[in-house]
Formats: structure tokens, C-alpha cells, sequence
């Protein structure tokens, strides 16, 4: 073999050693024939080395992270500053190195790089700015840079390598979420683990000097807003419009992105997009959350659920900052792209939060009706679910349809459009008939249905709000907790017992009622596997909802019972709407809200997987008994 080698060489060098030469004497068989002759020669190494190179790459990882975190959440000194910039340009560094030593290593380099095109990518362009900067000197690339309009190009090109690193270390958690199957902690398990990864990590961002104007927030603060954002709910305990800086409001944007579509639908379709795939486990428990019919359309539901989403809610910020440029309203608030953007995704995640004074009913905001119905528009999108988005507006369904006229919308499609658009025109109508004489009896009529309306659909799921809460008549209040605990549907953004869960309910008490032995809905049985799951989720929810509002009257019995069962429903329901009370919470208070919008956004969604298990039947019966209900 090394004769082989040495043979090839000495035969080139006795040659000219010009580019014509070399491409002449060293043919691209002869080039693959000495790699993988060194490859041979390396195999016994190539496992340690790599073994070290993971070790390595996980340090940088860690390291790379701290330094980022460092830098955007303290106060920089021209040292720090000079410190992390030199260390995460030698973090650029290590990956591509590693990225070139795994490609060397690899017998099918070729194969390699087209399986990890993105990253190879990445690494090429990193390699092109760096030719550049050695070429002209950095000076000169600035230079090049600010004659182009940008001015501020040193803290840009800073910001540009960071989330060059936050992409490198995205992939590298993306590589290591193949190893998901060793957690045995079961699909239920996993999806609580991810969401209090995002809560605690959310947390310790906003205690960060630089994430709030005051440089200080309490633990229990950051947490509760943490849980909120994740959770999607939106209730507040500061105002997130004047206490969080800019870059606190974009760790809870963030917060809102991650919680809404949930970080396991990101994470399998970044591993679908980057080449490698998601793990069976990854698969089998999306299956559950999306409602797919079996493994192959996991894959497919994924890549239209994340692509709908970020087209939904880019065509929602396009659309808001048309119908808020011409708003007058105070600059310092917030910049109107940086107000669209935030909004939007807000809305569509049914998160509620807003960066505006008071909310919606901001001056300049509130009476901007059009803005309005983009908002109605994007929280009944969010709310609907990802299985219905994907089949009503999913271009392969709509096609199917048309050329198989038979063919209908699914099931669950057809409840959840049905119960959803009941839910909104009674509650606006009744919304309307309650408070026009009260809280919207000053609005013009366009106005006050628009608010009817916006209330109806918000009180379900989003939060926003467009009139005083604390105003509101009791009936309207009554009616709020009622649409509040329905929530929103299955697979969607927000909480609540869903929609569907609610129509299970009320056609299994009118067949129980008129004798009836099934349970029928758009000319399909449901099962009673299903209205068991529907009874045990609605008995839960109330149970829990019962506890918490019994812990919040001892802890707060200067508070009414009404704004206290209306804070808790709130919580649960993943709304955000509050009486006024959530600022004034005790610590012991704002925990309780914490751990049931935790368990209102995970523990329905815990609870339908975690039936979704084919239980284990026995060939034996016990005898039956009689048992007197009601």
C-alpha cells in the first residue's frame, strides 16, 4: 500500500510541478486512492478522535454560549468586549476545522458534504469572509461595509458571527437529539422536560442585568413571566412594554416562537432540514401531537406546520405595520416594524403579550379597527390547530379534493371549524347585547362590533384585550370564564379543555340523555375511548381549577372569590386576561398561576398522549354492577 503511494509520488514530482502537471500525473482516481489509503491507515483512530472531537465541540459549545449570554446580558468593558469577540472568532475557528477533519475522515466525502450541505455552507462562506478580511485587511472590509449604508458594521459583524455559533450550536443539539430513545422517560415525560428546559432557561435570561431597564428583577418575577411567554398566556406581573429592555423583549418573543409551535416541532424539522432525520422516537411522539395517521406524515405535517407558521405570521407583520405606520403614537414605545413583528407572532401563538402601554387599548391602537381583525384573523389561526391549518389550507389536500368530489374535510376539521365559529359569533353576540350599554355604549357601531367581536375571539385563548376587563358586567365576566376554559383546539397554540373536547362532552350527556348507546358527530361514531379521554381531561381541569383557586383565597383574602376563580380560569386556559390582581400577587400566589399555566399549555396535551397508549386488555370481565348515578 505505501509502496503504491510512494510510487504515485515520486512519478509526480520527477514531473513539473505546475497545476497543468498535477492535474496530468495525479488522476481523480489515484487522488482517491491516496485518501483512502491514509483513511485506512487512520481507521484506528478515527473513532478516538472523533470521540474527542464531540468532547470538544460540546466545551466550545457550552463556552461559545456563556460568552454570547455574557455579552448581551452585562455591561461591557472594551476588554470583555476585545475578550469574547477573539473568542468566538476562534470558535468559528474549531468548526470549521472540525468540519474539514470530518470530512477527511469520511469515505464518502462527496456523500458527506451533500447529507450536510447547510453546514458545509456555512463553513464556506466563514472560510470567504475570512479570504477577504486576510486579502484587504478588516479595516478595509468595514470600510467597504459603511460606503454600502451600514453604519454600525464592527456590532454587526459581531451580531452576524454570533448567530453563526448559535447556528453551529443548534446543529450540534440537533446531531444530539438522535439520542433522545436512552432518556426512557416516555413521550410525556419528554414533552414536560422540554418545556421546563425553555421555562428555567427563559428564566435565568430576564434576571440578566441588561434584559430590564432597572437592571434587577426578582427570580419569582422572571419566572412567572418566563412560564407565560413559554405557556403562551400572557399574564404579567410588570409591564412588558416599560420594565424589559429590547433584548428582553426579544428572549420573550422567543419565549412565544418556542412555546407556541413547541421546540420538539422545531428541533425534528431543523434535523429534517439539515439532512439527518428525526429519531423514531421524535416521530412516534409528533405523531401524537399532530394527529398524523402514521409515521410517514409526521415528515410532511411538520415541514407545513412551520412553514405556515412563519409565512402566517410574516404576512401578519407585513399587514400590521401597514395599519399602524400612519398611527400616531409615541416612538420611544417601540419601533413600528419591531411592534408589527412582535404582535404578530404574539397574536398567531395566542401569547397575548403585548409591548404597547395599557396593551390594545393603547392610544392610537385601540380604535385602529383594521389592525384589529388582522389580530382576530391571527389568533383564530393559532387557535385552530396545525392538523386543521394542515388540512383545510394545505395546497396537496385542497387538490385532492378537487379532483376527488366525494372526498371532505376530516373529522376533527369539520368539529373544530363548526364549534369555533359557533363559540365566536354567540360570544361577540352576546358580548354586545351585555355591554353595549356599558363598557362600549360610547363607540360607534362599526367599533362596538369590532370589540364584541375581538372579545370574543380573544377571551378563548389570546388575552388581548380592547376594553377595561375590571368594567365589564358580571354576565360578561361569567361569559369570559366560560369561553376561557373551552380554550382552543387540539394541536393548536393555546389552552383550555379544546374545543373538540367540549362538543365530546355535550353529545355524550344528549345521548345519555335520549337512550342512546353511541355517539354520533358529522355521520362518524366516536368512540368511547375518546369520551373517556374527554371526561378524565374536563374532570381534571376542574379539579385542578377548584385547588388553586382554594390555595390563591387562603393566600389572598383580600382579593373577591370573582376576580380570583377569573385569574386562575385565566391561567389554565392559557387567556392572559386578568381583573387587575396579577401584579399584586403574593409569591406564594404567583406560583400557583405558574404551575397551573404550566399544566394548562402541557397537561391536557401530557394527558391525550399519554391515553393515546394501547392499554393492555385481559380475556377476563369482572361481574357487572348496578350503580345509582345522580
Amino acid at each position: 500500500m505505501l509502496s503504491r503511494i510512494s510510487k504515485i509520488l515520486r512519478r509526480a514530482l520527477s514531473q513539473s510541478l505546475n497545476l497543468t502537471g498535477f492535474s496530468k500525473y495525479f488522476t481523480l482516481r489515484e487522488i482517491n486512492e491516496i485518501r483512502e489509503s491514509i483513511n485506512l491507515r487512520l481507521y484506528g483512530h478515527k473513532e478516538q478522535l472523533l470521540y474527542y472531537l464531540r468532547i470538544l465541540s460540546f466545551m466550545v459549545s457550552v463556552l461559545s454560549l456563556a460568552a454570547i449570554i455574557y455579552y448581551h446580558g452585562f455591561i461591557q468593558t472594551p476588554k470583555s468586549q476585545w475578550i469574547i469577540q477573539r473568542f468566538i472568532y476562534y470558535s468559528l475557528l474549531f468548526y470549521v476545522i472540525k468540519f474539514f477533519l470530518k470530512v477527511f475522515y469520511d469515505f464518502h466525502p462527496l456523500t458527506f458534504l451533500k447529507n450536510n450541505w447547510f453546514e458545509a455552507l456555512l463553513v464556506s462562506f466563514i472560510l470567504l469572509l475570512g479570504f477577504f478580511t486576510l486579502l484587504y485587511g478588516k479595516d478595509n472590509v468595514y470600510d467597504f461595509f459603511v460606503q454600502q449604508g451600514f453604519k454600525d458594521v464592527p456590532q454587526l459583524f459581531i451580531i452576524f458571527f454570533q448567530l453563526y455559533i448559535f447556528i453551529f450550536i443548534g446543529s450540534e443539539l440537533i446531531k444530539a437529539s438522535h439520542y433522545i430513545d436512552r432518556l426512557h422517560i416516555g413521550p410525556a415525560g419528554i414533552m414536560i422536560s422540554t418545556f421546563l428546559i425553555i421555562i428555567f432557561g427563559g428564566t435565568l435570561l430576564l434576571m440578566l442585568p441588561e434584559m430590564t431597564l432597572t437592571h434587577s428583577i426578582s427570580f419569582w418575577d422572571a419566572l412567572f413571566t418566563s412560564t407565560s411567554a413559554t405557556c403562551v398566556t400572557g399574564l404579567t406581573v410588570v409591564d412588558t412594554a416599560t420594565y424589559f429592555t429590547f433584548k428582553g423583549q426579544l428572549v420573550i418573543l422567543v419565549l412565544i416562537q418556542l412555546g407556541g409551535i413547541n421546540i420538539l416541532a422545531f428541533a425534528s424539522f431543523f434535523a429534517n432540514f439539515y439532512g439527518g432525520g428525526a429519531g423514531l422516537r421524535q416521530q412516534s411522539l409528533l405523531k401524537d401531537l399532530l394527529s398524523a395517521s402514521g409515521l410517514s406524515d409526521t415528515r410532511a405535517i411538520l415541514k407545513e406546520i412551520v412553514i405556515y407558521s412563519f409565512i402566517i405570521e410574516i404576512i401578519g407583520t407585513v399587514l400590521l405595520y401597514l395599519c399602524w405606520a400612519s398611527t400616531p403614537y409615541d416612538p420611544q414605545v417601540a419601533g413600528i416594524g419591531w411592534a408589527s413583528l412582535f404582535h404578530s407572532i404574539s397574536a398567531f401563538n395566542n401569547a397575548g403579550f403585548s409591548i404597547f402601554p395599557g396593551g390594545l387599548m393603547y392610544d392610537g391602537i385601540r380604535f385602529n379597527l383594521a389592525s384589529h381583525w388582522i389580530i382576530m384573523i391571527l389568533v383564530v389561526l393559532g387557535g385552530l390547530g396545525f392538523s386543521v391549518i394542515q388540512d383545510v389550507f394545505s395546497i396537496k389536500a385542497i387538490k385532492k379534493r378537487h379532483r376527488n368530489k366525494w372526498m371532505k374535510k376530516k373529522v376533527q376539521t369539520r368539529i373544530v371549524l363548526a364549534v369555533s365559529i359557533w363559540l365566536i359569533v354567540l360570544g361577540a353576540i352576546l358580548i354586545f347585547l351585555i355591554e353595549k350599554n356599558n363598557t362600549l355604549s360610547k363607540l360607534t357601531w362599526a367599533e362596538k362590533i369590532t370589540m364584541a367581536f375581538f372579545q370574543s375571539i380573544t377571551t378563548r385563548t389570546a388575552g388581548f384585550n380592547t376594553v377595561d376587563i375590571g368594567s365589564l358586567a358580571l354576565p360578561s365576566l361569567v361569559l369570559f370564564m366560560f369561553l376561557m376554559y373551552i380554550g382552543a383546539s387540539p394541536g393548536g397554540t393555546g389552552g383550555g379543555i379544546k374545543t373538540t373536547t367540549f362538543l365530546v362532552l355535550i353529545k355524550s350527556a344528549v345521548a345519555t340523555i335520549r337512550g342512546k348507546k353511541h355517539i354520533e358527530s358529522f355521520q362518524h361514531t366516536i368512540s368511547f375511548e375518546t369520551v373517556d379521554k374527554a371526561y378524565s381531561i374536563s374532570l381534571f381541569s376542574m379539579m385542578l381549577i377548584f385547588l388553586a383557586v382554594f390555595l390563591m383565597t387562603l393566600a389572598e383574602p383580600h382579593f373577591s372569590l370573582l376576580s380570583i376563580v377569573f385569574e386562575v380560569i385565566s391561567a389554565f386556559g392559557t387567556v392572559g386576561l386578568s381583573m387587575g390582581i396579577t401584579p399584586f400577587l403574593s409569591e406564594f400566589s404567583k406560583l400557583i398561576i405558574t404551575i397551573t399555566m404550566f399544566i394548562g399549555r402541557i397537561g391536557t396535551l401530557t394527558l391525550a398522549i399519554a391515553f393515546l397508549k394501547k392499554a393492555t386488555f385481559s380475556d377476563y370481565t369482572y361481574p357487572k354492577a348496578d350503580i345509582m348515578i345522580g
